[in-house]
């Protein structure tokens, strides 16, 4: 599996992180399968957040692999804090804190190789985040930070405080959701896709080494539906599966690729649990897409040049 550097840390991770938003519909025995497929596959990356399945999912990761230091090693974990079922968001230092002791515990795991920030808190106090990380940091609990659904401004203010670098930005990004690239493209034009909904995070996050992590890479709108199949994007259907057939690999397989080939270095949250379809995803990595077929389905998916 084709590796790449985690932001500015010298972790090397793949360039497909298998994501556990869903692993609590499997029984232990099936988790356990799928989960052993994808270290064989060298999908070592595995992300988590403390609200999926509200713990179940790290309760049964750890159960399935029958976590122990050694297993451990080969792994790499990263979750997410700060969605605070009840409230909103928390970004305090006491949540913060609270919140990586029971993913540890839940994960059956000493420390996290890296911790996200779930989504903006609107009321978010940057000196007690850059507390909260030093104290997780200096106890070795967390590795790594980063952060999810922010735009630059945002990351800056809080890296004014923390003195670690943010190493991710989590952002939902595939070819039904790119607006980060079609913004882009549209500079100094009138029109709808020259709106800037994000402040040129995509630009912010290549020019200070922070990853950008793809998540629902094959949903259109927010958790609309996968564009595989729909009736919305026959043309886009059709030129994936024309560009499948080109390469002797599936759909999926093609819709990866076009992620993995723009220059960003963005890494993939995969989300499903089917090990054929994480299989196919994996085999992305293997493949380079030309710019002209890069383009071809960008636009095929309803972009537009100016």
């Amino acid at each position: 599996m084709r590796t790449m550097n985690l932001g500015r840390t010298k972790a090397q991770v793949p360039v497909i992180a298998v994501g556990c938003m869903r692993l609590n519909g499997l029984e232990e025995r099936e988790a356990e399968r799928f989960i052993n497929g994808a270290m064989e596959l060298g999908l070592n990356f595995f992300d988590h957040a403390d609200i999926y399945g509200k713990g179940a999912c790290e309760e049964l990761f750890a159960k399935a692999v029958h976590m122990d230091s050694r297993k451990r090693e080969k792994m790499i974990l990263q979750s997410k804090c700060g969605i605070r079922p009840g409230v909103a968001f928390d970004f305090s230092k006491k949540y913060i804190l609270e919140s990586v002791d029971g993913i540890l515990k839940r994960l059956d795991t000493e420390y996290l190789d890296v911790l996200v920030l779930h989504r903006p808190d609107a009321l978010m106090e940057p000196e007690e985040v850059a507390e909260a990380f030093d104290s997780l940091e200096q106890s070795g609990k967390v590795r790594h930070f980063g952060v999810s659904n922010q735009k630059p401004m945002q990351i800056q203010l809080l890296q004014k405080y923390v003195k670690q670098p943010v190493a991710v930005d989590q952002l939902q990004f595939g070819i039904c959701h790119a607006g980060m690239i079609t913004q882009g493209i549209h500079v100094n034009m009138e029109d709808d896709a020259a709106a800037d909904r994000d402040g040129s995070v995509l630009d912010f996050c290549r020019l200070n080494d922070i990853t950008i992590q793809a998540w629902s890479p094959f949903q259109y709108g927010y958790f609309d539906g996968v564009f595989f199949g729909s009736e919305k994007y026959p043309k886009l259907n059709k030129v994936i599966d024309e560009t499948a057939e080109n390469y002797g690999v599936s759909a999926t397989t093609i819709a990866a690729a076009w992620i993995l080939r723009h220059p960003a270095g963005i890494q993939i949250v995969s989300g499903t649990m089917n090990a054929g379809r994480l299989e196919e995803i994996a085999q992305a990595a293997d493949i380079r897409l030309t710019r002209e077929e890069w383009y071809r389905i960008y636009m095929a998916a309803g972009n537009i040049l100016p």
